[in-house]
């Protein structure tokens, strides 16, 4: 009966499958994992479960109290199987599926790697390294030990892993884990990640100085890069000699012995070596002392210049010495004893050492101490002065040329500047005995009668470096000249602002162009910037007031005169000449109100004395002289003019016709033609009365030529009858007289002979022949 029932009820689970799943097979520490036991049409189905361990002879089934429940909650690792049952009709299923849940402990596995030098898991091929895992709480239990990647796990239950060699193999994320059994495991440790290198380290030595100086010692450092955990060992001389081994274990120290030095690394056990370093070469420093000096010794250095840094060893005798340089600066000198910087420039600058090394040893002074070396972009622009800034007959004019750099060295170059009418500019000739410059930084020009502009540079050194050129300078001439001369109109030197004033260019040029300059302006400018030019007239914009100097310049490079006038925007200007007026004639000075007459006393004054108090508002001089020169204004009513300079110009006698000077040369030469042969006959012929350049006086002229030419020069006219009879001191006063400064031996015995025996001859302060001037003034129209 029994057996025909369990038949029929395998018979009524009629195939029924049964399926059970997890929601995960992993229980974590301290969770859970949920079952469930899935039936083919479940409805009325009861479910019973069962667990299988590696300590049970079998599965075991786990008490149920609520069999209805298709879903079982466990916290235990194990293989896990259920089936379904039920009644009316019985049915009952077969087992499901066996499903393994594993539970994970609360110990915590961890990896370590030995040896302890590889915190960055720098391993090089054929070092030993030992793979540890350690199980945190977990004493009482036997654990076997999984490792990952896979090729690590043999043998699994071991706690450590000992690689002999390392290869690039090994590298990669390592991990392990403990089993407590075969359904119980802690978690995967955290990764330890190695890199195995293939080539073997080479070390590095380094030392903070390759000569040990007098009584000291230097510092070598050995490292290996990029790895921890090193033993250095240290050799001298040659590398297969044993080690020192009192520096067995340090990375750095200090050595007092000249010679090779190499060092190499090795940890471990057994221990594994780098590779040798390269050799460093320590050589012991002696006493001499080594300096760097700078040839030429200037305190400012310019862009452009020649300069030499030199290298000397003080009581170096006649030993051969090499030499070494280091600097800041962005340039390498060569290891010579002299550093020559040809066209230096700002990269040069910085702080220069040397030292010197003994050819014969391996050993070197110390490194000197530093030069400072500064180079400037900027080269110095030179500031030129001229004294006086107006000309008076007979005087010299005084140019300076100074640096801001005092250094010595400075040469100096002076010019003359030439007017350009071609670009509205001036080109520069060099004056007089300036071709290789002056030491002295004054030039004298003698005898200057015209309007002139200067300029000056410096220069030094070899090849020359100059400086910029200055800013001209003008000296200004009021004498008129026929060649080139200005005039104003209406002619005085003060106007109303408003006022219309025109200047006009005169002489042997069909271009012209008006400039114009002021105390404060640095160059000056042209009309067609403040004023209109219409052929040789310059129509003034009078709009503003001004007080400034103008001149006309020619086209053949000529100035004509200076003249300076003054724009006033007050109501009473000073009517005076603008131009120079000559002694003996009359001359007129007004004053005069913008829109009114004068009511009541009119005050004039000359350099500030009060000469003359009416109700005149003119100024009268009948025969004008030196000593009426000077400044004047005048006042009424509160008001004042503006100051103006009258100049007063010395008288020239008229020139006389050729059958007069023609009888007084005849007269004059039988009188005195064998006194001048014999008292002139040794006389220069720089005493002429042209303008020339200043000549060799040590030339050796034949006697006899000189004598005639004097003689013949006194009939003819071709030099100033007068000039050699008035001696050098008159002659270097007269105004036809020019000539640079010249040193001469002269015997004064014979001057004051001359001057006294021939006083008798002299008229005044001019030559009486002055308009039969020689070839070169006549070629100059004067």
């Amino acid at each position: 009966m029994g057996h025909t029932l369990l038949g029929v009820l395998g018979l009524l689970s009629g195939g029924r499958t049964v399926t059970l799943t997890a929601d995960r097979t992993v229980i974590p520490p301290g969770g859970s994992v949920t079952l469930t036991c899935t039936v083919e049409d479940p409805a009325g189905f009861k479910y019973q479960w069962f667990r299988e361990t590696s300590d049970s002879s079998g599965k075991t089934p786990l008490p149920t109290e609520n069999v209805s429940e298709s879903n079982r909650v466990i916290s235990q690792g194990g293989t896990y199987t259920c089936f379904g049952w039920r009644s009316e009709p019985d049915v009952i299923t077969p087992d499901s599926n066996a499903v393994v849940i594993e539970e994970t402990v609360s110990n915590r596995a961890t990896l370590t790697l030995q040896p302890i030098w590889t915190p960055h898991s720098w391993i090089f091929s054929g070092e030993t390294i030992t793979l540890r895992c350690e199980i945190q709480r977990g004493r009482d239990n036997k654990w076997t030990y999984e490792w990952s990647p896979d090729n690590l796990n043999t043998p699994t239950t071991s706690n450590e892993y000992r690689t002999i060699s390392a290869t690039k193999a090994h590298s990669g994320e390592h991990r392990c884990k403990g089993r407590r059994d075969s359904y119980s495991s802690t978690e995967w440790s955290d990764a330890i990640t190695l890199t195995v290198w293939s080539n073997r380290p080479k070390a590095e030595l380094r030392a903070d100085d390759r000569d040990i100086p007098v009584g000291g010692s230097v510092t070598l450092t050995c490292s290996v890069n990029p790895s921890a955990g090193w033993k250095y060992f240290w050799y001298r001389g040659e590398k297969t000699s044993e080690h020192l081994t009192t520096q067995l274990s340090a990375g750095r120290i200090r050595v007092s012995e000249e010679g090779v030095y190499w060092c190499r690394g090795g940890r471990g056990e057994p221990v594994y070596y780098t590779e040798y370093s390269d050799p460093i070469t320590v050589n012991k420093n002696v006493h001499n002392k080594a300096v760097v000096t700078l040839q030429p010794n200037w305190s400012e250095i310019y862009r452009g210049e020649t300069i030499t840094l030199r290298c000397e060893i003080k009581d170096g005798g006649d030993t051969e010495w090499e030499y070494e340089w280091k600097t800041t600066s962005s340039e390498k000198p060569t290891n010579q004893n002299e550093y020559r910087i040809r066209f230096d420039s700002a990269s040069h600058s910085g702080d220069y050492w040397c030292k010197g090394r003994k050819k014969s040893e391996k050993s070197s002074t110390d490194w000197s101490d530093p030069f400072k070396l500064t180079v400037s972009d900027t080269p110095p622009r030179p500031v030129l002065t001229v004294s006086p800034s107006w000309l008076s007959a007979g005087a010299s004019v005084t140019l300076n040329c100074s640096v801001e750099d005092q250094s010595a060295g400075w040469r100096f170059y002076w010019y003359k500047t030439v007017p350009d009418q071609s670009d509205n500019s001036y080109s520069i000739e060099l004056l007089p005995g300036s071709s290789s410059g002056t030491e002295q930084d004054s030039y004298i020009v003698h005898g200057q009668t015209h309007t002139a502009g200067y300029v000056c540079t410096a220069g030094r050194g070899d090849p020359v470096s100059y400086t910029d050129y200055s800013e001209p300078k003008f000296v200004w001439s009021a004498d008129f000249h026929s060649s080139a001369s200005l005039t104003v109109s209406p002619d005085r030197a003060q106007h109303f602002t408003s006022d219309s004033v025109s200047l006009s260019c005169e002489g042997n040029s069909a271009e012209w162009r008006v400039k114009r300059l002021s105390t404060e302006d640095r160059y000056p400018s042209d009309c067609t910037i403040w004023g209109t030019m219409t052929g040789s007239t310059c129509n003034i914009d009078t709009y503003r007031p001004s007080d400034e100097v103008y001149w006309c310049e020619s086209g053949s490079g000529e100035f004509s005169n200076a003249v300076n006038i003054t724009i006033q925007n007050g109501d009473m200007i000073l009517l005076s000449p603008a131009r120079p007026v000559t002694e003996g004639e009359s001359v007129s000075l007004s004053c005069k109100l913008r829109s009114q007459t004068f009511d009541s006393s009119v005050f004039f004054y000359h350099n500030e004395k009060l000469i003359q108090n009416d109700t005149r508002w003119e100024l009268n001089i009948s025969a004008v002289s030196k000593s009426d020169e000077g400044f004047y204004k005048c006042q009424h009513s509160g008001q004042e003019s503006a100051q103006s300079w009258m100049s007063v110009q010395v008288s020239r006698p008229e020139s006389s016709p050729f059958p007069v000077l023609l009888v007084v040369g005849l007269v004059c030469g039988l009188v005195l033609v064998i006194p001048l042969l014999v008292l002139f006959c040794y006389r220069a012929s720089k005493d002429s009365c042209f303008v020339r350049p200043v000549q060799s006086e040590s030339a050796n002229t034949d006697r006899v030529d000189y004598e005639n030419d004097n003689y013949s020069a006194l009939l003819h006219g071709d030099v100033c009858l007068y000039e050699t009879v008035r001696g050098r001191q008159e002659a270097e006063h007269d105004s036809c007289f020019v000539r640079p400064v010249q040193s001469e031996s002269a015997n004064a015995n014979r001057e004051d002979y001359e001057n006294d025996h021939y006083s008798t001859l002299l008229h005044g302060d001019v030559c009486l022949y002055d308009t039969i001037r020689g070839r070169q003034e006549a070629e100059h129209g004067q």
